[in-house]
């Protein structure tokens, strides 16, 4: 899923705390990378001091096409891109400056994954059904979830991993 020639941005996974850490190596290799950072002020004894952590725990961006790829691997402290489904996309581009905004301005972020709960309006992001919507029927077990597909005429209830769906 990396391009060869147009480079694009990929969420990579870090070791815990060490973000800062891949970032400097990154660097140091000439590789693009981004770490959104929040101000945030925390009491030392007697004294407040302002300190800068990263907005997503364990998380660096890189802007890469495939020959960066192993590089970006072999660096200290890199666990491995975040797959989704066992397959690596780019973030959207819209997305990605979004984040950029919303971390350039002064307000507290707070990042949580998605929950989901029976009814709740979903989309499948990935594989052959990606752009369908549905309805969330039920949990069925920690990663997979039962969608109903009203769409085609009649109800389709399949059985999805959460990682193919976002809420609508």
């Amino acid at each position: 899923m990396i391009d060869e020639t147009t480079p694009r941005w990929y969420a990579v996974h870090t070791r815990f705390k060490s973000e800062k850490v891949v970032v400097r190596l990154l660097r140091q290799k000439h590789i693009e990378c981004y770490l959104p950072l929040q101000k945030r002020y925390r009491l030392h004894g007697a004294k407040r001091l302002m300190t800068e952590l990263p907005l997503i725990s364990c998380y660096v961006f890189v802007y890469i096409t495939r020959e960066d790829y192993v590089k970006v691997l072999e660096t200290e402290y890199v666990v491995g891109f975040v797959r989704f489904a066992k397959d690596i996309f780019p973030i959207p581009d819209e997305e990605f400056n979004l984040m950029r905004r919303i971390v350039g301005e002064d307000v507290d972020v707070a990042v949580e994954k998605y929950t989901f709960y029976a009814g709740d309006e979903v989309e499948i992001v990935l594989g052959n059904l990606a752009g369908i919507r549905g309805k969330m029927v039920e949990i069925d077990g920690k990663n997979r979830v039962l969608v109903e597909l009203g769409h085609l005429g009649f109800h389709l209830q399949i059985s999805i991993d959460k990682q193919q769906l976002i809420k609508v």
